[in-house]
């Protein structure tokens, strides 16, 4: 019998995760290795099983093909993070289950794909005892360890393409447009197509804003002649003092919080402030669909491989990471204990600065 593993995807979806299965699978196919698929999340390892072998002759067309073809879950009996990013204990009962199905499948190790929520919830089947190694995934770029995560140049590049065809709109009708964006906690999202897209202002979780500056910014740009303005939201950003935006009230009980919904607070404010007529957009899940970029095909190419690699070298627990030029492993508890955030003295910050751009504060 054939050595096997298993792939599994988590949470969110967003373009490469495609890419990263094709990696996988042919390179363990190159090992004489045999893939399993695991299908809707981690609960596809609970009873009855969804899982089933992946034909390493069947890959080829998911190098561009966005999504998952294996399903992905961020809720159900498998969940790690709740509200705004509380760790949580997922039923001993639960792991129990999924090691057994995990040994009754001959397993070698599963190969998890995912954000902090997901990697979380690999690190407890780890203490459960299946043998894991990760592959840091989200578009919110926020994992510690990597410089990088796959999934994040696919979403910019939509969003700056975004601000690009909104931009059109706003000089011809002389508006102001409010864009908003994925990131939860994190606003790498916004302030790199925030920067790509030449908008004027940019608020990031990271930099509390105040009305009075972004306005100050507005009416700087009448005064210059300039009767239209790009501002960018990170769906985390909040007033100085103030709170988290969550859509539906408060969170669900047993999944995070759902950010989103401050542009259309941030437009109204604008819109009384200045007088000016003012249009909120939200990007929300077209940020995670289509294809990957180059880029993101390469990383995740990359990523997948190496998974493999660390499997060949017994090292569960650890997760791959682009570290330039290289790709290293690195522990998924440390890439996991805190959040990847934008540095608020760092050179994006600064860059946005030299150029002008308010970002709020």
């Amino acid at each position: 019998m054939k050595e096997r593993i298993g792939i599994v995807t988590g949470g969110g979806d967003c373009p490469g995760l495609n890419a990263v299965i094709y990696a996988v699978v042919k390179a363990a196919d190159r090992r004489g290795w045999e893939t399993l698929g695991i299908y809707s999340g981690f609960d596809g390892l609970l009873s009855p099983v969804q899982a089933r072998p992946l034909d390493y002759r069947e890959m080829d067309g998911l190098l561009y093909l966005g999504g998952t073809v294996l399903g992905t879950s961020n809720k159900g009996r498998f969940t790690a993070k709740i509200g705004h990013g509380e760790t949580k204990a997922i039923d001993p009962a639960v792991l129990a289950e999924a090691k057994r199905n995990f040994d009754a499948l001959g397993l070698r190790a599963l190969v998890v794909l995912g954000g902090d929520g997901s990697l979380s919830i690999g690190l407890q089947c780890m203490e459960a005892g299946i043998p894991i190694v990760g592959v840091p995934k989200t578009i919110d770029n926020d994992i510690v360890g990597t410089s990088v995560t796959f999934g994040f140049d696919s979403a910019v590049s939509f969003a700056t393409d975004a601000i690009d065809r909104l931009r059109t709109h706003a000089q011809s009708h002389s508006r102001v447009m409010v864009v908003e964006m994925m990131g939860r906690y994190a606003g790498w999202i916004a302030a790199h197509a925030g920067i790509a897209g030449g908008a004027s202002v940019v608020l990031i979780p990271e930099i509390p804003f105040s009305y009075e500056s972004v306005v100050k910014k507005i009416l700087e740009r009448e005064a210059e002649g300039k009767h239209f303005t790009m501002v960018v939201v990170a769906e985390g950003a909040r007033l100085k003092g103030g709170d988290f935006i969550t859509q539906g009230g408060s969170p669900e009980a047993n999944r995070e919080a759902r950010l989103g919904g401050v542009s259309f607070i941030v437009a109204d404010e604008i819109a009384k402030r200045t007088g000016k007529e003012t249009r909120a957009t939200v990007l929300g899940h077209l940020q995670r669909g289509g294809v990957p970029t180059t880029l993101d095909r390469l990383l995740c190419t990359r990523f997948g491989a190496s998974a493999v690699r660390l499997i060949d070298e017994q090292k569960y627990g650890h997760m791959v990471a682009l570290k330039e030029p290289d790709i290293i492993d690195f522990p998924i508890s440390e890439g996991v204990s805190k959040l990847r955030t934008v540095p608020t003295d760092g050179d994006l910050i600064r860059t946005g600065r030299a150029l002008g751009i308010s970002w709020g504060d």
